[in-house]
């Protein structure tokens, strides 16, 4: 079954028309224009868990490179990937859908660039950003979104989310930019960063 390409805003059914799919890798990507500014990039991707309110209920629910494992080991972040060097993806986080918490509704995967103000980056120079989600059984991609070149200024991206719809599982690729970097992503999903 080939994968599906989504565009921003499109939503896919993921469980419904892949009966018995569980488990996931979800793959993140990017590429980085080394001529500007000169300063190294470094990319981070966090997932937040969201209740149905939209906010985390812990601090837990918020899975970076220092908290690698969230809701109760359902969800788990591959790291810290400093370079974003080569092709494929550049961070991972694997998903089992079996055990996310049903308080848990949705699973928000996002991208921020560390140390943005300082180092005066910006999606703006970020190329070839991409998610993927996999069946990590089959080691099938199932979705794709590429998030194209229609960021400037902004220095975090929530990417896409899977989310609960009944009893099957959705992906919904956002592509929403932010300024302000993580901290703004964590005001707006409930966690209070200074």
């Amino acid at each position: 079954m080939a994968s599906i390409s989504l565009q921003k805003g499109q939503k896919v059914d993921l469980t419904k028309t892949n009966p018995g799919l569980s488990n996931l890798i979800v793959g993140l990507g990017w590429d980085t224009n080394k001529y500007d500014g000169g300063g190294d990039f470094d990319l981070d991707s966090s997932v937040f868990l969201l209740g149905a309110n939209g906010k985390v209920t812990a601090p837990e629910d918020f899975v970076f490179y220092n908290n690698t494992k969230g809701a109760g080991g359902a969800v788990e972040h591959s790291g810290d990937n400093l370079t974003g060097a080569g092709d494929g993806d550049d961070e991972t986080s694997k998903v089992s859908l079996n055990q996310i918490p049903a308080s848990i509704e949705r699973v928000a995967f996002t991208v921020t660039i560390h140390d943005a103000e300082a180092r005066r980056q910006n999606f703006g120079m970020v190329s070839n950003a991409f998610i993927r989600v996999v069946n990590a059984d089959t080691k099938e991609e199932i979705v794709r979104y590429d998030l194209g070149e229609d960021f400037s200024i902004e220095t975090a991206v929530v990417v896409g989310e899977i989310y609960r719809h009944g009893a099957e599982w959705k992906f919904n690729a956002i592509g929403a930019g932010y300024q302000g970097g993580l901290a703004a992503l964590c005001n707006d999903y409930g966690l209070d960063v200074n």
